[in-house]
């Protein structure tokens, strides 16, 4: 059995972790409802692939208990609103698809297969408490676009470069219970922090390619990268800890409600938890 510690608490690493399939595509990220459920995004080559279901749903013991998302050709990140809607980044198609929890598509943000309305090859989405959604659009733009609750587009911002509110490829984006927004600013080296409505407030740093970003109860900030590693940061952007709690560096994270940490890893693609001790 292996160890990490993060902060005070030391975590069991156990891998791989949950009923996954082994046959329809790659692990790529992972998310939970305020139920307990996890829901893993699993990415596959819609040229090449059968078809088949790209999000599979399991209970807090990892017990299979669904999947959905045939639908879906490239699915790169995904989260879970606060009305309970699973939300899925169709990275390549230009699209963000909302699912119930019985995988019954209920909206769609972007227009599929048409890249520039709004979105352009994007990344990652996040919600504020009040189901304010953000958008980190950020293989083919550098932008974070902002939707209201009911789907209505808002200003958002960014543009491509290096300086303060500025990116190069945002990958993630969370909103933390405190109501500020993190970027992971991957090809800078960075995670940004934003107020609600953008206005930059700091950088993260001591980061290599940045790759997850989420908050905890207490407004930390936790983040993956490709060292690889798993940091955390208190809000201030205090470096708390960091550990090894992967091979080869997780692409997607979630917090549990019961306190576990799940880590989607790529390569090799798998499931890892973090489980208290």
């Amino acid at each position: 059995m292996l160890y990490v510690t993060l902060g005070a608490r030391r975590y069991r690493i156990e891998r791989p972790w949950g009923d996954l399939p082994t046959d329809m595509g790659g692990v790529t990220d992972v998310a939970t409802d305020a139920d307990g459920r996890i829901y893993v995004g699993l990415r596959r080559d819609s040229y090449t692939s059968g078809p088949g279901p790209t999000v599979i749903v399991l209970d807090a013991s990892g017990a299979r208990i669904g999947a959905f998302g045939e639908e879906v050709a490239d699915l790169h990140m995904l989260d879970v609103a606060p009305d309970g809607l699973i939300h899925v980044v169709d990275r390549d198609a230009h699209e963000i698809i909302a699912f119930d929890r019985e995988g019954v598509v209920r909206r769609r943000l972007g227009t599929r297969h048409q890249a520039g309305k709004p979105f352009n090859s994007p990344c990652d989405i996040g919600f504020a408490p009040d189901g304010t959604a953000y958008v980190a659009d950020g293989y083919a733009a550098s932008r974070v676009h902002v939707f209201a609750p009911d789907g209505t587009p808002r200003e958002g911002w960014g543009t491509p470069g290096q300086r303060a509110g500025e990116f190069s490829t945002p990958h993630s984006v969370r909103v933390s219970p405190e109501g500020e927004v993190a970027v992971a600013d991957r090809e800078n080296n960075r995670v940004q922090v934003f107020t609600l409505e953008g206005r930059f407030l700091r950088s993260l740093y001591l980061l290599h390619k940045p790759m997850a970003v989420t908050a905890d109860a207490e407004g930390n900030w936790w983040v993956t990268d490709q060292v690889p590693s798993l940091s955390v940061f208190s809000r201030q952007g205090v470096l708390i800890s960091k550990a090894r709690a992967v091979l080869n560096g997780a692409h997607g994270m979630a917090l549990h409600p019961d306190g576990s940490v799940l880590l989607a890893e790529m390569t090799p693609s798998r499931l890892t938890r973090l489980v208290p001790e």
